[in-house]
């Protein structure tokens, strides 16, 4: 296993157009005070789930986060033993997630969102059908291992015990604008089909939205994603998730704006030391009345250079989206970007365990 500090940044500037891809509680589109002025907000948690679903429409190996995890159980144990009924099913499941770990339940449900593996369901039937007598510890062993890769990356927590807990490899940060933003506001009418008599609307309302340039960031700790996962896993999945952050986005009232698009410019960075969000280029906002994108890449690039007074040389820097770059290997295209990503990861792993 590998045990030098291997970290990947990414670093995405994003324009979005008109859109609402993310709301809070009153239906507005979410916003963040940086640099003393408002900015767009995406929350991380939107953009991990964007990625989650992306997993489980590819039909990557995916979790699930349910509070059902005692009916998942059952219906695995029931697979694994016919002669169980729904009712013995369920209650060996309860019985079994007990030992494991997990105390409260609720109407055989349990009380807080279970993040689990569809190998650890199956693993814990197959071991609760073939012994007789259960073990707590190879039942959190089970719990532990077997983890699909949106676990491995994101993590889990359970409050009841803490040693299901499963450290995240990745960090996602909220993206903002970088750029102030002044919030604004469709006014919309519908009128009623089938009424022919009665002129005006049928229903009238307003939403707000914004634009923005987003600069987005995440990282991913790859030693945890091998100690999560296994090394000859880690690394493809890395790849995937870096791939499915660039591209995937939050779908909030997406049908509403068509707002989907792709990336201007992508840094991806391979670190020895430790990962470096480069936010701080926008503190000071950038102001602009001809667009903000060319003023954001130049920002970032300048950070980019700022904050190597303070790190360690990185691995190895690739830009897509930035013909004149000076900071790092420029790339046609995002195949290329990847390719030379997990190129440049296999020999710093390779390389550490030669060294071992």
């Amino acid at each position: 296993m590998t045990t030098q500090n291997l970290y990947v940044d990414i670093n995405v500037l994003q324009t979005v157009p008109s859109s609402n891809i993310n709301r809070d509680d009153t239906g507005a589109p979410k916003t963040a005070i940086y640099g003393g002025v408002t900015r767009s907000r995406v929350s991380s948690q939107s953009w991990k789930k964007a990625v989650r679903d992306y997993f489980k429409d590819a039909h990557v190996v995916a979790s699930s986060r349910t509070l059902d995890v005692p009916k998942l159980l059952a219906n695995a144990l029931m697979a694994t033993d016919s002669s169980l009924d729904e009712d013995a099913a369920i209650k060996k499941s309860i019985e079994v997630l007990k030992l494991g770990g997990v105390k409260n339940f609720k109407d055989n449900r349990t009380k807080a969102l279970l993040f689990v593996s569809q190998g650890q369901i199956e693993k814990l039937a197959s071991y609760a059908v073939n012994n007789d007598k259960l073990d707590a510890k190879e039942i959190k062993k089970v719990l532990k291992g077997n983890q699909s890769l949106d676990l491995a990356l994101f993590g889990r927590m359970v409050a009841d015990e803490p040693e299901l807990n499963v450290e995240g490899s990745v960090q996602v940060a909220h993206a903002i604008s970088t750029h102030e933003i002044i919030p604004e506001f469709d006014y919309f009418t519908a009128s009623d089909d089938e009424n022919k008599t009665t002129s005006g609307a049928a229903m009238l309302g307003s939403s707000e939205y914004n634009s923005a340039t987003l600069y987005r960031y995440a990282n991913v700790n790859l030693n945890e994603l091998v100690h999560n996962i296994g090394e000859s896993d880690a690394i493809n999945g890395a790849m995937t998730f870096i791939k499915q952050f660039i591209l995937t986005m939050p779908t909030g009232k997406q049908n509403s704006y068509a707002n989907k698009t792709v990336p201007n410019y992508v840094m991806v960075t391979i670190r020895p030391d430790t990962p470096v969000n480069l936010v701080s280029a926008f503190e000071n906002p950038v102001k602009s009345h001809n667009g903000y994108v060319e003023e954001s890449i130049s920002r970032l690039e300048a950070e980019y250079q700022r904050t190597a007074k303070f790190v360690e040389s990185p691995i190895l820097t690739t830009v897509l989206g930035n013909d004149d770059t000076t900071i790092g290997d420029k790339m046609t295209n995002l195949s290329d970007l990847l390719n030379e990503v997990t190129e440049r990861l296999t020999k710093a792993v390779q390389d550490e365990n030669t060294d071992d």
